[in-house]
């Protein structure tokens, strides 16, 4: 039986309640006895959280009731990155998202609003029971797709999916993702989600269990999933010492990184610079999109003023919050070179750079950044660089080794 909780009437399609006594995919009842679970063990357990849904005309959407719960969850998940952030995710959507924004909200015991109406009951003796615990945000939304085989279908996709967002996930407590994917499951399976063809889980990382165990999930409620490899995201651990880091680097590469920076340093005026007020960022901003313009004509057709309008805002919005890393190189005093990167816990992830191309590419003057800037990691502790999706050969003469990228899509149709 399906349960609902109708929105107050000032609050417009206000986060619906969702609980599922039974699901209708599951051949065994609960409260069966043992056996006949055994005899059936591909049947699909009912929901056993409170889901509050923020659909579409929610006030206040989902980011906002959220803001202060996101992070927290997302510290406790299996995979913590950036690109999970309540930051990322809401700027994202803001700049770049379009169609209708679904946000799920996955709780053990009350949910919010059973909370909220329980701390100030009608009766003041009352005695409010013990909060809550969120244990997941799934964060989708659902548009029409317009083009290719899924022409004319309509997809839920993970907020950030597919571009500019290099890592995604649904945020789960690390324990909770089993009951997460049967609470979802059963919502997308209910007249409570809306009309949709596939489910796209974008981006994820190899670790992933929406990679590793959500597919199975799906696949014994009879429904089609396709699990690929998207991309690869080169990565290397950093010691304590930058000249550890070259020692395990390729040999050849090593000689190299530091034949471009000696040169560099014996025939010009060399300046490393990073970004670190929001005073300099506007005029940052216009030299880093300028560079990274100039460095290919694919980087130059990628920043559509749509696109650098999301630069922008997204990079004033983590300078704030302390996790943009903007550098630039000078040569003679003109910039040569910049490189924009995210610091998150412990790890620095290469987002997009850019580079003189005319003047000063003799002198290699992205390489001689980057060796920079990986120097810069060490010195403040930062044990990942993280390169993020691509597999552009520098990456890998930087010490990089690849990290599968995957995608699970659900089709909702019968396998």
């Amino acid at each position: 039986m399906l349960i609902t909780k109708s929105p107050a009437p000032d609050v417009p399609a206000l986060a619906r309640r969702l609980r599922r006594d039974g699901h209708h995919n599951a051949s065994i009842a609960p409260g069966t006895e043992a056996s006949a679970q055994d005899a059936d063990s591909d049947a699909v357990p009912p929901c056993s959280l409170n889901v509050t849904i923020y659909g579409p005309t929610a006030y206040p959407n989902g980011f906002s009731a959220l803001a202060s719960e996101w992070n927290d969850l997302l510290a406790r998940s299996r995979y913590d990155t950036f690109f999970l952030t309540h930051e990322w995710q809401s700027v994202w959507w803001q700049q770049l998202g379009s169609g209708d924004l679904w946000i799920l909200a996955f709780y053990r015991g009350e949910s919010k609003e059973e909370r909220e109406e329980s701390e100030n009951p009608a009766d003041p003796s009352h005695a409010a029971p013990d909060p809550s615990e969120l244990v997941g945000i799934a964060p989708f939304y659902l548009s029409e797709h317009k083009e290719g085989k899924w022409a004319g279908k309509n997809s839920l996709k993970l907020v950030g999916c597919v571009e500019v967002s290099d890592f995604l996930d649904i945020v789960i407590a690390a324990g909770w993702e089993k009951e997460v994917y049967y609470c979802l499951l059963d919502w997308l399976q209910s007249e409570e989600a809306p009309a949709w063809d596939y489910l796209d889980l974008c981006n994820l990382p190899e670790d992933s269990l929406s990679y590793k165990a959500l597919p199975s999930i799906f696949r014994n409620a009879g429904l089609r999933v396709e699990v690929d490899q998207e991309d690869v995201a080169p990565h290397v651990h950093l010691p304590a010492r930058y000249e550890n880091y070259l020692m395990q680097i390729d040999k050849k590469q090593r000689h190299e990184i530091r034949r471009k920076q000696r040169r560099v340093e014996r025939e010009l005026d060399v300046g490393f610079r990073l970004i670190q007020s929001m005073d300099e960022l506007q005029v940052a901003m216009d030299e880093f999109l300028r560079l990274q313009r100039m460095s290919r004509p694919d980087k130059e057709s990628f920043m559509t003023p749509h696109m650098e309008r999301f630069f922008r805002v997204m990079a004033g919005r983590m300078l704030e919050t302390g996790h943009l890393h903007l550098s630039f190189l000078s040569l003679n005093g003109e910039n040569a070179a910049a490189l924009l990167a995210f610091e998150y816990k412990k790890e620095l992830l290469l987002y997009n750079s850019g580079y003189d191309t005319e003047k000063w590419a003799g002198y290699s003057p992205g390489w001689v950044l980057l060796g920079y800037v990986i120097q810069h990691a060490i010195a403040r502790g930062i044990e990942v660089f993280d390169f993020l999706q691509g597999d552009e050969e520098y990456k890998y003469r930087f010490g990089g080794h690849d990290y599968r990228v995957m995608r699970t899509l659900i089709i909702n149709e019968p396998a």
